[in-house]
């Protein structure tokens, strides 16, 4: 039985580019020596004007390390300043000029969240700013009601299910699952050229990083127009850029990739990778989750 079949439809992605006046990036740090106002300070200290200030701090590139206190993100446009304050301010144009297209939530329970992630919009925030990441989505959404927690990641350029921890205790549960293998993580993509269907399914071992990796290819299906592949993936461990490094070590680069497909170099074309389904038993009810995209939500 399956939890959610989700709709999604295509992202659209909209980038608006600030004026040429304003440094394309910048890093400023600041040590507070008298007590001020945040945005003031900020405005007369980096040229900036206070609208754009705001802005940075709302979409989360200023950084506050006050003396034995963790650093955190400072958005309050009013904070006081104290003296011995910290404040760095990462200010690119582009980023924070950058409209992601929005997730949606397919699944909402008291230990954790399901969210379909489209490509182009972080798992989690840079220090230039987390408008752009689904963890701030995430917040935003809850509005406080609920705390989030990242238990695994996705590729900027992919899209796909991403789970969302809402206490330390369920962040911790669901993290061990990923680690022993107990959460079934299944992907779709399309790749370069034909596939041996004869050693179909293909069991990929090649180390990573001098680390054990194995990626499982089945259900292939091929594409003689465009010379391309529609393969079925499932992931047995998590390293880094692990689906698309192992296809393209196999001669099989995905469709889209501008990292590591040096066959098809056509810009600005989507990779096409979906994580299209997760499926696992509850570490706290038992229960069995099947989350799965529909078929005509995949790589379109």
């Amino acid at each position: 039985m399956e939890d959610s079949a989700a709709t999604v439809p295509p992202a659209v992605i909209r980038s608006v580019i600030l004026g040429n006046s304003i440094p394309s990036k910048s890093h400023h740090r600041f040590v507070i020596q008298e007590p001020t106002k945040a945005c003031t300070f900020l405005a007369l200290s980096s040229g900036l004007s206070k609208l754009r200030i705001k802005d940075a701090m709302n979409k989360g590139a200023v950084w506050l390390k006050r003396p034995g206190h963790k650093e955190k993100r400072m958005r309050k446009a009013s904070f006081h300043l104290e003296p011995n304050d910290r404040v760095d301010l990462y200010y690119v144009p582009s980023i924070l000029a950058f409209h992601p297209p929005p997730p949606q939530l397919i699944f909402e329970g008291k230990h954790f969240s399901v969210w379909y992630k489209p490509e182009y919009l972080l798992t989690q925030g840079t220090r230039y700013g987390d408008h752009c990441s689904l963890l701030r989505w995430v917040e935003l959404y809850f509005k406080g009601k609920k705390k989030i927690f990242i238990v695994h990641r996705l590729d900027r350029e992919a899209s796909g299910l991403v789970l969302m921890a809402h206490s330390k205790h369920s962040a911790s549960a669901l993290s061990e699952l990923f680690r022993n293998g107990k959460i079934e993580k299944r992907y779709r993509s399309e790749v370069q050229g034909r596939m041996d269907s004869n050693q179909i399914p293909l069991i990929i071992t090649q180390p990573l990083d001098g680390k054990e990796a194995i990626t499982i290819v089945s259900q292939v299906s091929f594409s003689g127009e465009k010379n391309t592949s529609f393969i079925d993936i499932i992931l047995r461990t998590g390293r880094y850029h692990q689906i698309r490094r192992h296809l393209n070590l196999i001669g099989h680069p995905i469709v889209g990739d501008s990292k590591y497909n040096v066959i098809d170099q056509s810009p600005g074309a989507p990779l096409q990778l979906c994580a299209y389904g997760l499926y696992f038993n509850c570490p706290f009810t038992g229960k069995q989750h099947r989350f799965k995209l529909e078929d005509s939500d995949l790589l379109e």
